[in-house]
């Protein structure tokens, strides 16, 4: 379970009463090159996508890539992140003999019992997506929504809050209706869960809904590319406005 420490309404993390700076995760790298130009920036998490995407990479590609995050020398290595939609066990298992993950993000509709089922079989921390759609306000959507989350409750560490799409489940690179986040975030601060937000984000964006909401960490792909493909520049700019925020 996440040691994250939150303020009253669940939204921010603290530590000894002072906030600290959000986490970040900068999702589907593909590329070794890219990766060893980030060597050193304060980032915490680094993920990999293993579902159907422009991004997708195999478990031999992840297992280079979490070789490089051992030349980390300051701060704490990123964790290594691999996202999956709708895997079977046997698929997880031939990823975690290839490449043993630090975390695995299910962003489907996996039930709070395959959850369970992966907590119980690896020594890892479960992300959890929760989807919503560009248009989809708060109005009448949380409470079903939640309780239906209530069900993880002990199974997953994080819930990861993205904009849906239609053919990968997220990584649409839209926004969400952020007025969404305040449920999820006390929500998360009653569970003692973790909660990041994605979808959308980008350099110009983020300390708005940092300032806003004060999520324990923000999840970036599409934001820090240029023309598809990963942007050193793009993304220490990134990481800069989240640490300053």
């Amino acid at each position: 379970m996440s040691n994250a420490k939150y303020d009253e309404s669940g939204s921010g993390s603290f530590e000894q009463g002072t906030v600290q700076p959000a986490a970040v995760k900068i999702c589907g790298l593909q590329d070794v090159e890219v990766l060893k130009s980030m060597i050193n920036l304060p980032v915490d998490y680094i993920g990999v996508v293993f579902a159907n995407s422009r991004r997708r990479i195999t478990p031999e590609q992840a297992a280079e890539l979490k070789s490089v995050l051992f030349e980390w020398s300051v701060n704490e290595r990123p964790k290594l992140a691999g996202v999956f939609v709708n895997p079977t066990m046997e698929e997880l298992e031939h990823v975690m003999e290839t490449v043993y993950l630090d975390v695995i993000q299910l962003h489907g509709q996996e039930r709070a019992e395959f959850c369970q089922q992966v907590k119980e079989k690896w020594d890892v921390d479960v992300f959890k997506a929760v989807s919503f759609s560009k248009e989809e306000t708060a109005q009448n959507q949380n409470d079903v929504a939640l309780q239906k989350l209530d069900t993880y409750v002990g199974f997953v560490d994080t819930i990861l809050l993205d904009t849906f799409d239609p053919l990968y489940g997220g990584g649409s690179g839209k926004t969400f209706a952020w007025d969404r986040i305040p449920a999820y975030a006390e929500w998360a601060h009653q569970h003692g869960i973790s909660m990041f937000v994605a979808g959308g984000l980008a350099v110009d964006n983020v300390q708005e809904l940092l300032q806003a909401y004060r999520p324990y960490g923000v999840d970036v792909s599409s934001g820090v590319e240029t023309e598809g493909l990963k942007d050193i520049t793009k993304i220490k700019a990134f990481v800069e406005r989240v640490k300053q925020a």
